[in-house]
């Protein structure tokens, strides 16, 4: 399988930018950073959110009789 080298990327850029356009771009590459910073957000709460002991106690089912 052939690589890409840089012509036929700067071919395939200027494709992008004639069917979208710069300013959508843009604001998909703004809309992109802000939900990987979201995402992880959302990972660093869930750490803070769960207490240290929540995974250390016994999560054994209880014993029928």
């Amino acid at each position: 399988m052939p690589s890409l080298g840089p012509g036929e990327l700067l071919i395939i850029l200027v494709i992008v930018l004639v069917l979208f356009g710069v300013g959508r771009i843009s604001r998909i590459g703004g809309e992109l950073g802000s939900a990987v910073s979201n995402f992880r957000k959302g990972l660093n709460s869930g750490k803070e959110a769960a207490p240290p002991d929540a995974a250390a106690s016994d999560t054994t089912p209880p014993q029928q009789r």
